[in-house]
């Protein structure tokens, strides 16, 4: 081929053509080249002339081709930055609504089904035929004891392991582990022998307080994302300032009421095996009560004169198995919620951070926080919340382990259902405790909502109106003995549940937003949630070896435990307004391994990219900080 040029030879084999206007590559040809090199050089030049003369239409053309590559390339001349970012910034929030209905669900289902569960298991053992025709030889009674003692004293040491166990598998992980011991307990149920019922019974006393912490944890960290999804216009703007310390509080109310108002509902719920199954085989209560004398504040520890024998007739096993199997179901269905609904609470970065400050820090760091005096002042507080629970236990007319197993759990049931023992059941019988339940379950969770009402007035007003409508109560089953075997009396029993369930309303989901506000950095939140439920715990330990006490000591003692509880909570209050310094452990920084997986950088963000790090404690004392870090200006305001 013949072709205008300079031919350059690169090697023997092949050559290069240099064009006015490109390269082309072939073999070479030397019969191709004709005349002599001086000549073709000449010619060359005068065709390096023409090319030169059409050099600005090439570059034209070049600029033709980068603009159809921009077109191609380049955003849509549609696309709008703004409205994208608004849409990505909804399905954010979307997401976090998403799991805290998902966290609300998976509570109300896992203790649906275990206050169920224990409910009709534990009044079927209480029956003395059930118990010689089906488990004569394996003494059913005293695995009922060890169960009920494993499930109230082995919570004891949860502060030990709770937020160990929490920074090694994370906020969501330790929620789905906890809800998965529930579950293993209620298969164990399926084969009810002592190498069964006890070891899973242990488990459940262990995952109680971490499963209690985790989940107020992922409720707060759900507040605090919503506030920054809400708000990221605000942050971009004001990337190297920190957000008011206030700033998420609204959102801390609406998601923690929206937790307690579903979860409440669990109380409801439970009583599906006792109303559709377990009522179709009990005694009515002239036999159930015939013996009985006394209820209410003349009773002396569990209901004297109860019937042992409450069941009329057997139930099948196959009905028994039929409902555990539904039991179960649920149990995975909560399983399930935790692990395709709910999103992560910590950013990976961050859940890294938090591990990388060094286990032994994080084992000390729970009993260094009580040093702060807001904590010391709740503590009656929370110990008020744990008598409740075994009060409802150990006053109730069979062995005072149904409502033992049933209540154990949750620190706040137990005043709610003290009236459900030896007042409730003693007046109207056995067969009507599923709907006194149900009418306690039904106002607690529909005046969880009054928590809302901290949006607009002093955060201490629901905390106190919970505290003087469980005192009214106090005083009142105090100086009330109700005839046993009245129905007359239904009616102000029924009022009494309910308003016990406003009183535990508030009282509960106050105390979860209290610490919410007060406690807003994301280091600290799962070692103050562990100390709450974890002296909700030792409350209950402590009650549960003072169970053959009297009914008017065991309101007593109620009573002025309540009274100290809101005493000390005013004190803090009034603290709290005279911005007196607290006293607050200092968070560790993270310390990362350099072998292996390098992590990041010195000068990157180590505490992760909410802007809540260790910065406020690194520059002060190196031991403690000060009201500074935690302590915001507000709170003073909120007392007027």
């Amino acid at each position: 081929m013949r072709v205008q040029g300079l031919c350059v030879q690169v090697t023997g084999m092949q050559n290069i053509w240099v064009q006015d206007l490109g390269c082309q590559q072939g073999s070479f040809h030397p019969d191709t080249i004709q005349g002599s090199p001086e000549a073709l050089m000449e010619k060359d030049v005068d065709s390096c002339q023409d090319g030169a003369k059409i050099e600005p239409s090439t570059k034209l053309g070049t600029e033709g081709t980068e603009t159809q590559l921009d077109d191609f390339v380049g955003p849509h001349p549609d696309y709008n930055e703004e409205e994208e970012e608004q849409k990505y910034f909804r399905r954010k929030r979307l997401g976090v609504i998403k799991n805290v209905v998902a966290a609300s669900l998976a509570g109300t289902l896992t203790y649906s089904v275990y206050l169920g569960l224990l409910q009709m298991q534990l009044i079927l053992h209480y029956d003395e035929t059930y118990r010689e025709v089906k488990y004569s030889n394996i003494r059913l009674e005293d695995i009922d004891r060890k169960v009920l003692m494993g499930i109230n004293v082995t919570p004891v040491a949860a502060l030990l392991y709770t937020p160990i166990l929490i920074r090694f598998f994370g906020t969501k992980w330790a929620m789905f582990l906890a809800i998965g011991i529930y579950a293993l307990f209620v298969s164990s149920n399926y084969w009810e022998r002592y190498y069964t019922l006890v070891p899973s019974a242990v488990a459940i006393g262990m995952v109680i307080v971490p499963l209690w912490a985790s989940m107020g944890t992922y409720i707060m960290r759900m507040a605090q994302k919503y506030y920054e999804y809400i708000n990221y216009k605000e942050e971009q703007e004001k990337e190297k300032q920190r957000a008011p310390r206030d700033a998420c509080n609204a959102y801390i109310i609406i998601f923690q009421t929206v937790f307690y108002s579903c979860f409440h509902l669990s109380f409801v719920c439970a009583q599906m095996p006792m109303i559709f199954f377990l009522n179709n085989y009990l005694y009515q209560l002239n036999h159930t009560l015939f013996a009985v004398k006394h209820c209410g504040t003349l009773s002396h520890g569990t209901l004297p004169g109860f019937n042992k024998t409450v069941l009329q007739s057997l139930p099948r096993s196959v009905n028994l198995i039929i409902v555990e199997s539904a039991l179960m179901g649920a149990a995975f269905l909560a399983m399930l919620v935790v692990l395709v609904l709910c999103g992560a609470a910590y950013r990976p970065m961050e859940e890294i951070d938090m591990r990388s400050i060094g286990w032994g820090n994080i084992f000390q760091l729970p009993f260094k926080h009580m040093r702060d005096y807001r904590l010391r002042h709740l503590f009656p507080l929370f110990i008020y919340s744990g008598f409740e629970v075994l009060f409802v236990c150990t006053g109730f007319s069979l062995v005072g382990s149904v409502m033992g197993w049933e209540v154990t759990e949750w620190g706040q049931v137990m005043l709610s259902l003290c009236s459900l023992q030896n007042y409730g059941v003693c007046a109207l019988g056995l067969e009507r405790l599923a709907y006194l339940l149900m009418a306690y379950g039904f106002s607690a969770s529909v005046c969880s909502s009054l928590a809302l009402c901290m949006l607009r007035l002093r955060r201490h007003i629901p905390l106190l109106a919970g505290a003087l409508i469980h005192s009214v109560l106090l005083v009142t089953l105090f100086c009330w003995a109700p005839e046993p075997r009245c129905l007359a009396q239904a009616p102000l029993l029924y009022s009494i549940a309910a308003l016990w369930g406003t009183g535990s309303a508030l009282n509960k989901t106050g105390i979860s937003i209290l610490l919410g506000m007060l406690y807003k950095k994301k280091e600290r939140q799962d070692f103050i949630f562990t100390i709450y439920h974890w002296w909700q715990a030792l409350a209950i330990f402590t009650v549960y070896l003072w169970s053959g006490l009297p009914m008017k000591a065991k309101l007593s003692i109620m009573l002025l435990t309540l009274v100290v509880a809101v005493g000390t909570y005013l004190w803090m209050e009034q603290k709290v307004a005279w911005n007196m310094e607290v006293r607050l452990p200092r968070i560790p920084r993270p310390r990362h391994k350099t072998r292996g997986y390098r992590y990041l950088e010195d000068n990157s963000d180590e505490t992760g990219s909410d802007g809540d790090g260790d910065k406020e404690d690194d520059d002060r004392h190196p031991t403690e900080a000060t009201r500074e870090d935690e302590l915001p200006k507000e709170d003073g305001e909120l007392l007027g």
